[in-house]
């Protein structure tokens, strides 16, 4: 199965792919992941990412998609994969698509998880973190704040606030999403394959909600897919091996035709048999025949 989330900042799609991974045991593929690693590992894309950061730039579509691409090629994305922060607007969209297409695996499902902007707003401004490293746990002042009020309720730590979850900053990225990644809704409507869930409420219910539509809307496709593909690779095996056929007769019949050939040279380059003299025919005798005596006529008597 092949599916890209889609979902505002907060919206839950993150901890939902997490889930969906452990599922179907495909991989989540996100952008930032893909770019700290190549980036970690040194290689070419990594390099040209690095340089673009660094220069206050944004990493090209290109690169993106190059390291996308390389991240396809692992034997765990396979059976699919869950694309998570990528694409983020229409022309990314449509070069995903392309790039996509030209490996034979295009997108079968685009599921959003939709939540309005007062809940999105509350759950980022109000996220609050434990400071311990080791524990990571995670609280929130309006939905699920902490029983220890300012301190973790597992480890006892001081809850901090990221300095980036203010109202500001949180309803600009906000805007972003609608000016840029909302219209990807449309886009993936019109192909068809658009889905949409709603990020509000328990995590269970929300993550059922979900595989649902994936077993309704995925499941049936794939073993049509799984079909039209065994059809296809038992059509590539015949073809293989009629090319193969053709090529062994091809050399089968050149071989013939070298053979013939050389026996044919041979045989031109083989000196001619020499020539017996033709003995002179002998001239037959001469018959020399005598010549016949005139006859003399008797004397008559006197």
């Amino acid at each position: 199965m092949r599916i890209v989330l889609l979902g505002a900042p907060g919206s839950g799609k993150g901890t939902q792919a997490k889930l969906l991974v452990e599922k179907y045991k495909i991989p989540q593929i996100s952008t930032g992941d893909l770019l700290r690693a190549e980036v970690a590992g040194g290689s070419e894309l990594g390099k040209r990412a690095k340089a673009a950061m660094d220069a206050g730039r944004l990493v090209s579509d290109e690169v993106v998609l190059g390291m996308i691409q390389s991240r396809l090629a692992k034997p765990d994305a396979k059976g699919g994969f869950i694309l998570d922060g990528f694409p983020r607007n229409i022309p990314q969209a449509q070069a995903l698509d392309a790039m996509l297409a030209r490996l034979g695996q295009p997108l079968q499902l685009a599921l959003l998880v939709d939540v309005e902007k007062d809940v999105l707003m509350k759950r980022l401004t109000g996220r609050r973190n434990c400071s311990k490293a080791d524990c990571g746990a995670i609280y929130n002042i309006y939905f699920s704040p902490s029983k220890a009020g300012n301190k973790c309720e597992k480890c006892g730590a001081t809850l901090s606030h990221r300095s980036d979850d203010n109202a500001e900053t949180v309803g600009k990225r906000l805007q972003v999403y609608e000016s840029q990644t909302a219209p990807l809704v449309a886009y993936y409507k019109a192909q068809g394959k658009l889905r949409t869930v709603k990020g509000v409420g328990p995590m269970g219910a929300i993550f059922k909600t979900m595989c649902d539509i994936i077993e309704t809307q995925i499941r049936p496709l794939a073993a049509v897919m799984g079909r039209i593909d065994a059809v296809a690779a038992a059509r590539e095996r015949a073809a293989a091996k009629a090319k193969a056929v053709a090529k062994a007769t091809a050399k089968a019949v050149a071989k013939a035709k070298d053979k013939q050939t050389a026996k044919t040279l041979a045989a031109k380059a083989k000196p001619a048999p020499a020539k017996k003299p033709v003995k002179a025919a002998k001239k037959p005798a001469k018959v020399i025949k005598k010549a016949a005596k005139p006859k003399t006529k008797a004397k008559k008597a006197k």
